[in-house]
């Protein structure tokens, strides 16, 4: 199933949408009494196993507002860095990577940093160009990962059990701040830098080690990979997260972006103000978000 929040009247709730994307019912004719947000939802139902969409009393989803799906995380994101192939190996030749093992065609182990809460914004929202503060825009289409079953210590083979879904994500950056703090925080922390959704679904529709990713900018196809060529896929990276580290339900997980990002074209190609962005990963449906 996918899952949305949705806003009409001022009002948002969690909506379950249908399979085309074209309709939707509010999680509380699924779950009676049911009245929270996205985090209330999967700490309910960590499972959807025997959950199914009505097919009647649905309402059109067209001219509805679809929120991020969570539209205020409680923690940060968790970001993995340089985790495709071909990724690691045209960043490394940016000249832009100041991170430890600058130049290196592959990691050995995780690269992980963080995205505040604040930066979330959700399908159609605008992303602030900030010309002011930086000159080097760029995008990355990334897969999220949604916690679903807290958890400390989860080994590679139980991994996918303790995920409740899978969302887009658009890992927005501004180089010149990555290079000149010569860490990645800042340069991936200001507001509005974390485009999310349009859904969430479910993870026993997924199949996560076998999605296309694109992304579009302007119209002209510039990422196109697949999850098969992740450095260190999804059961990896939340081994490694949860490696004394506590993963709550609702937490989100950015993946990684593949090859294709401004910063990799001779010259760099970054984001202006009136450009627009589509993300399109698998069956998760599509993102899209203008830069003002």
């Amino acid at each position: 199933m996918r899952f949305a929040t949705l806003e009409v009247n001022g009002r948002q709730f969690v909506a379950a949408v249908s399979a085309d994307g074209t309709q939707y019912c509010e999680a509380s004719r699924l779950f009676p009494g049911f009245d929270g947000d996205m985090h209330a939802l999967i700490e309910r139902q960590p499972t959807m196993e025997g959950v199914t969409m009505p097919t009647d009393g649905l309402q059109p989803l067209a001219g509805v507002r679809i929120c991020a799906p969570i539209p205020q995380p409680r923690r940060n994101i968790f970001c993995v860095g340089k985790n495709y192939h071909e990724h690691a190996k045209e960043f490394g030749r940016s000249g832009f990577d100041m991170s430890a093992g600058k130049g290196e065609d592959a990691p050995p182990a995780p690269v992980v940093f963080t995205k505040p809460a604040s930066t979330v914004v959700g399908n159609g929202d605008d992303v602030l160009a900030f010309p002011e503060v930086t000159q080097q825009m760029d995008y990355e289409a990334e897969l999220g990962v949604i916690i679903g079953r807290t958890a400390r210590g989860i080994s590679k083979a139980e991994a996918l059990n303790h995920v409740w879904g899978y969302t887009i994500i658009n890992d927005v950056t501004a180089r010149d701040l990555q290079q000149k703090h010569r860490q990645w925080f800042i340069g991936k922390s200001l507001d509005t830098y974390c485009p999310m959704g349009p859904f969430i679904v479910t993870a026993d529709e997924v199949d996560v080690g076998n999605l296309t990713v694109q992304c579009w900018i302007n119209g002209e196809l510039r990422q196109n990979a697949n999850t098969s060529d992740l450095i260190f896929d999804v059961p990896t990276v939340i081994e490694t997260l949860s490696a004394g580290m506590t993963l709550c339900a609702g937490d989100v997980i950015a993946t990684g972006t593949p090859a294709g990002v401004g910063i990799g074209f001779k010259p760099p190609r970054f984001m202006k103000s009136g450009d627009e962005m589509k993300i399109t990963i698998g069956n998760l449906g599509t993102l899209t978000n203008r830069v003002k």
